[in-house]
């Protein structure tokens, strides 16, 4: 495969170098970039990617700001917040990951807490800058509760170790990720399927999506061709991991070889089957509906307290994605599941 940046960076003698922010640690739902590189994708697309481990999600959208990323795998409702917030130094999604939000507040199955009806009076636990606190008022405002009824507690624990706090009693819940949480509790020991109970994101506030892959400005406007590659590549390490579960975690493991596998691949399988595997899917991985970006800007506009509420155009760049045929897609049932 020959591309314009693959002839132009050919022209300078080398791979154009792309310093790419990752979400958190090397972790399963991650796969599809490793493959990307492992398959040798983005170098077919003129393109040497770096990857650094990041801290959340939601911070990943932020520490594209600094200058030292070019690409960031982030929260898309971060971006949208902080365009609403009103930064001029934002990154701009051009490949949604996650068609629904993997965003919970985990609870004890045999607890009081069976809906976000039951929340006032509860003790919660987040990590900092954890996407689905961050989101919280946003959650409180589409559920018709007082976030003030809550107490929350910062921690920097794994949650490895809060689920058999919170189980033992310490907290009522913990906010996370579905399947995050669901892996460090088999870390733990723990089966989440018959200890665990989630208030999530895609049932209680399902506008929210997830996980996107954002450029920063600056990139799309210097390396246009570029951005097409990366939304190439990234698309064709998609459809290799939904083919291959236990090659997808090796490639995990390929950078991370301290990983618990099984933990990592049940977390992929999960995500694979709630984050992205919604009817959306069907229709191919990448694009965004407007209508629900719409209303994103409006809860978080209204939970925030911000005048302004960002365009689907301000916040997402459709232009550099695969032909919709071309786009990888769930199956009914994911391989190796």
């Amino acid at each position: 495969m020959t591309t314009l940046a693959a002839a132009d960076v050919t022209a300078r003698g080398g791979l154009l170098p792309v310093r790419f922010i990752l979400n958190t640690f090397y972790s399963g739902p991650q796969a599809w970039f490793f493959l990307a590189d492992d398959n040798g994708y983005f170098r077919e697309e003129g393109l040497e990617v770096t990857f650094t481990e990041g801290s959340s999600l939601a911070r990943a959208v932020t520490t594209m700001t600094s200058g030292d990323y070019d690409v960031g795998y982030g929260d898309l409702n971060e971006l949208v917040r902080m365009q609403a917030e009103g930064r001029a130094d934002t990154p701009v999604a051009v490949m949604a990951i996650h068609n629904r939000p993997p965003y919970t507040i985990a609870v004890d199955a045999g607890g009081r807490i069976k809906s976000a009806a039951d929340l006032p009076g509860a003790r919660l636990v987040s990590h900092p800058q954890d996407a689905a606190w961050l989101l919280f008022p946003e959650f409180c405002r589409a559920t018709g509760i007082d976030p003030e009824s809550v107490e929350i507690t910062i921690s920097e624990d794994p949650h490895k170790v809060m689920v058999p706090q919170m189980l033992a009693g310490e907290w009522d819940g913990i906010f996370g990720f579905v399947n995050t949480v669901a892996a460090q509790a088999i870390e733990a020991g723990v089966d989440p399927a018959v200890s665990l109970h989630h208030l999530a994101w895609h049932s209680e506030a399902p506008a929210f999506y997830g996980g996107a892959m954002m450029v920063t400005r600056a990139f799309r406007e210097a390396h246009p061709e570029a951005v097409a590659g990366l939304c190439r590549a990234v698309n064709r390490g998609l459809a290799d991991t939904v083919a291959d579960i236990d090659g997808a975690i090796e490639a995990v493991a390929r950078r991370n070889p301290g990983i618990d596998r099984a933990a990592n691949r049940a977390r992929l399988i999960g995500t694979l089957a709630l984050e992205m595997g919604d009817a959306a899917a069907t229709l191919g991985l990448g694009d965004v509906e407007d209508a629900r970006l719409r209303e994103i800007a409006r809860l978080i506009a209204q939970a925030k307290g911000y005048a302004h509420q960002p365009a689907p155009e301000e916040v997402f760049d459709r232009s550099f994605l695969v032909p919709a045929a071309e786009r990888a897609r769930m199956p009914a049932a994911t391989p190796g599941a």
